[in-house]
């Protein structure tokens, strides 16, 4: 095992390697003769005071010492005639289920009912532009899914994570910046992600999976409460007994087909909220006490958390430099998201404020059973497209005079 030395070098030194070896080398009480090779394993921005500094994991193997790489090395083996794996969704979840697939010797079948990332930018820009919603191929439906278009921040807050070196080894395997297995919170930037995603497709395919776009699952078939079939655009049928959900949180229609099939869902407790925007450099100036220079900082984020009454009030999904997307899967109704470019050189931040949704707020929709959470958010959603129209959006002084007239 290496040693693992911390270090704190200012933001212009922070990418001089000879003087981050050498600064971490006096610290490690090894002499240079001893050292068969170094690297970094973790870099964070250290901005709770003045001056800023960078926090760096500098990992040294001695002589004599396995060098170990944090870049792991996925091997997959070709399915094209094992046994089939059907996965509905080519998100996230759905394309990382297929490529787990493949690695133990099963074939991934999936079905998207959107568009491949070339033949959704056509749809995203008359979303854009015009205004016009296809409901099949958006923000959330398509290859890659909102994952696509959503920023490509790759860090948790939950301490259930899995394996992260491993995905993130296999985001830099399909053409990822490596700077993200060393980055604390690692970005690669929505600019970036459509060529990855293909990449990962391409992957699947010469190793024998399958994919099918614009098939969207209509029905399930179900015999004394076991799946026989699925169905396909309402016509075409296939014969299975397993299946792998990956949908996302935005398609309403699968959660009320399993509910109609007494397929046991559960509400599951969610937050809403609206999307701030703010100048950029405004951030910057906080965070960084007015220190920053662009060639050495990154852009500033933020994290939020307070409690109001017992509910958490907190940021989601901090966009440093990016641009807020309309992202409503249905017409007539209002979504937003937010991302960034890889270079996050976009003038204005962006992030979500969201409070967590209690009981009562749910209440009036207990009649839905576990649906009563999606009834909730889908009338709030149209009741703000009624509201505003195609947007609803208002500087953030008048949101809050508002807010207050109607709670005095």
């Amino acid at each position: 095992m290496p040693k693992i030395i911390q270090i704190s070098v200012p933001p212009e030194k922070s990418f001089e390697e000879e003087y981050i070896f050498h600064l971490a080398l006096s610290k490690s009480g090894l002499y240079e003769s001893d050292v068969k090779d170094w690297y970094i394993k973790k870099r964070s921005v250290d901005a709770r005071k003045r001056p800023v500094k960078i926090q760096l994991a500098v990992a040294l193997f001695e002589k004599g010492e396995e060098i170990v790489s944090p870049l792991q090395d996925i091997v997959f083996k070709n399915v094209a005639n094992a046994e089939p794996v059907h996965i509905i969704g080519a998100g996230p979840a759905g394309m990382f289920a297929a490529l787990a697939c493949i690695e133990h010797g099963l074939k991934p079948i999936v079905f998207e009912r959107g568009k491949d990332v070339r033949s959704r930018r056509r749809d995203l820009a008359k979303l854009n532009k015009e205004h016009v919603l296809n409901p099949e191929s958006n923000y959330c439906y398509g290859e890659g899914g909102a994952g696509t278009y959503s920023d490509g921040k790759l860090y948790t807050r939950s301490t259930k994570r899995g394996d992260v070196n491993k995905v993130l080894s296999l985001l830099v395997q399909h053409g990822a910046d490596p700077e993200i297995m060393v980055d604390a919170h690692p970005h690669i930037g929505t600019n970036k992600l459509p060529s990855i995603i293909t990449a990962i497709r391409e992957t699947i395919l010469n190793y024998g999976g399958e994919f099918n776009f614009e098939h969207k699952l209509t029905d399930l078939e179900m015999e004394k409460g076991v799946l026989q079939r699925l169905e396909i655009n309402s016509s075409k049928k296939i014969e299975t007994s397993e299946l792998v959900l990956a949908t996302g949180h935005s398609a309403r229609d699968i959660f009320e087909l399993l509910h109609r099939k007494e397929i046991k869902i559960e509400y599951k407790p969610f937050s809403l909220g609206v999307r701030i925007e703010h100048p950029q450099e405004l951030i910057n100036s906080i965070q960084y006490h007015g220190e920053r220079s662009s060639v050495y900082l990154p852009q500033a984020s933020y994290s939020l958390v307070h409690q109001v009454d017992g509910k958490g009030v907190y940021s989601f999904c901090m966009c440093p430099g990016g641009i807020i997307a309309p992202c409503a899967t249905e017409p007539g109704s209002v979504v937003s998201n937010g991302w960034s470019p890889s270079k996050r050189n976009n003038p204005y931040a962006n992030s979500g404020m969201v409070v967590e949704v209690d009981d009562e707020l749910t209440d009036a929709y207990a009649s839905f059973g576990p649906l009563r959470g999606l009834k909730f958010q889908e009338e709030v959603e149209k009741t703000c497209w009624e509201a505003g129209g195609k947007t609803q959006a208002l500087p953030l002084k008048d949101y809050l005079i508002l807010y207050m007239e109607r709670t005095v």
